[in-house]
């Protein structure tokens, strides 16, 4: 689907009334086509922290041109990136480095830039400290509204000792990847895990991997169906029977395998774990990405509507889960990712339901994410807004809305939501646990 009013705003007209009334400019976003670099241009590196010294290393591992300017770049120089290392900041007389980096280098960055900022875990500082790094969070936040042009900015907070797991984190992060991600808090090396499986292809991380994924017909299941076969995944799709049709074309496509089931189902469990253990081994990602919607205000909503959502989006990823962890199914850093909503963060009229069952995914990456061994983690991502089938039939006003009340003033395309579940499963995401990352565009409002 393509935004139209988007497409007016880039017309002379609509820039003049754009300039005029104030209404929402919404950029085009740069998003990553595969074989592309994932920088174009340079990153600005800065800080005194414990991963200053070795992030320009780390940065040309993944083929990022850096370059160290602490404070007024020189005349005419652009940047793509900017990362500072503020795990240096002890007390908060000392935030005014993070104004004496960037303030200098706003005005002279591309369109599209990604700005990151690493700190560390506030629970894990006391005193002085925690106040600082816990400081950090408003101030990204607020530079992601104020950045415009495209721009994205991160708080990617690293645990001590996880200096040299937060590769993957940055290739995502830093690259047109994670163009409707923004504001958002990620914590590497939160829960234990402070070391990273090597990645020998940063652009295919996936080859060998085994990738589940429900729901995976159309929609965003579709889109993370094929961005994992992009970097070398075998996709295992799973799907209603009545949609079998569409999922073995797009798996045959794919050159992957299909599971015709409904998964809220008695047995779907143990079949799924049949399935992946006789065909294939066993599995490397699992993505819960099936999901309904029975809106309907609470007062007006009957017992089936609720009930109905509550199993497809919750209880079966549970039941699935458990029987894949309890049969030994999933491999040794293996991949367990489900798919929130921003409705289960911040709620919605008429889907007291879904925002139930999404609020409940973000319970079992809470409940399990310091239960789960041998590398292997658990994450969600929270989509916004997301241009689909499903939110084409909502009504314009609606619509128009949801799209414009985020800092990027749009929506988000399936491929978004699909990229931070490829970050989340790539090998060298092993410290990334328990996180949850809004797919968002930044909302302006509720979270």
């Amino acid at each position: 689907m393509s935004d139209r009013y988007q497409a007016f705003t880039s017309s002379p007209i609509g820039q003049l009334l754009v300039k005029n009334l104030g209404l929402p400019d919404p950029p085009r976003l740069e998003r990553y086509t595969e074989g592309d670099p994932l920088v174009r241009g340079t990153v600005a590196v800065g800080g005194t922290g414990r991963l200053s010294e070795s992030l320009p290393a780390l940065l040309d591992t993944l083929g990022v041109a850096s370059s160290v300017v602490p404070g007024q770049p020189s005349e005419g120089e652009l940047f793509k990136g900017l990362v500072f290392d503020a795990t240096g900041l002890t007390d908060s007389s000392r935030l005014g480095a993070l104004q004496d980096f960037f303030t200098p280098k706003l005005r002279g960055l591309e369109t599209n830039p990604r700005v990151v900022v690493l700190g560390t875990p506030p629970e894990q500082v006391k005193g002085a400290e925690r106040v600082a790094q816990r400081a950090l969070e408003g101030f990204t936040r607020s530079l992601g509204k104020e950045i415009g042009h495209g721009g994205t900015v991160q708080l990617v907070h690293v645990a001590d000792g996880a200096e040299g797991a937060v590769t993957s984190t940055l290739a995502f992060l830093l690259s047109p990847k994670s163009a409707y991600v923004s504001g958002q808090v990620v914590r590497v090396g939160a829960h234990g895990v402070t070391e990273a499986v090597r990645v020998d292809d940063w652009t295919r991380p996936l080859v060998g991997k085994v990738a589940l994924v429900t729901g995976a017909s159309r929609g965003i299941g579709a889109a993370i169906a094929r961005t994992l076969h992009r970097d070398g995944a075998t996709v295992v799709g799973v799907d209603v029977p009545q949609l079998a049709d569409d999922l073995q074309t797009l798996m045959k496509e794919l050159g992957g395998d299909w599971i015709a089931l409904d998964i809220t189902t008695k047995d779907a469990p143990q079949r799924i774990a049949h399935h992946l253990r006789e065909k294939h081994g066993g599995v490397d990602v699992v993505v819960h990405n099936a999901g309904i919607t029975r809106d309907k205000k609470l007062a007006n909503m009957s017992e089936d509507r609720f009930e109905q959502v509550i199993a497809v989006n919750l209880t079966a990823p549970e039941r699935i889960t458990r029987e894949l962890l309890d049969q030994g199914v999933v491999h040794d850093n293996g991949r367990i990712v489900g798919v929130a909503s921003i409705a289960g963060i911040a709620g919605n009229v008429g889907q007291t339901n879904y925002a139930t069952s999404k609020a409940g995914v973000i319970g079992l990456v809470d409940s399990l994410a310091d239960e789960l061994d041998n590398g292997i983690t658990i994450n969600a991502v929270a989509p916004g807004f997301i241009i689909t089938q499903m939110t084409a039939a909502v009504p314009f006003a609606t619509r128009e809305i949801g799209q414009r009340l985020n800092a990027m003033s749009q929506g988000g395309l399936p491929v978004d939501v699909a990229e931070t579940i490829a970050w989340y499963a790539s090998p060298g995401s092993t410290a990334v646990n328990g996180n949850v990352v809004r797919v968002c565009g930044q909302m302006m409002m509720g979270a």
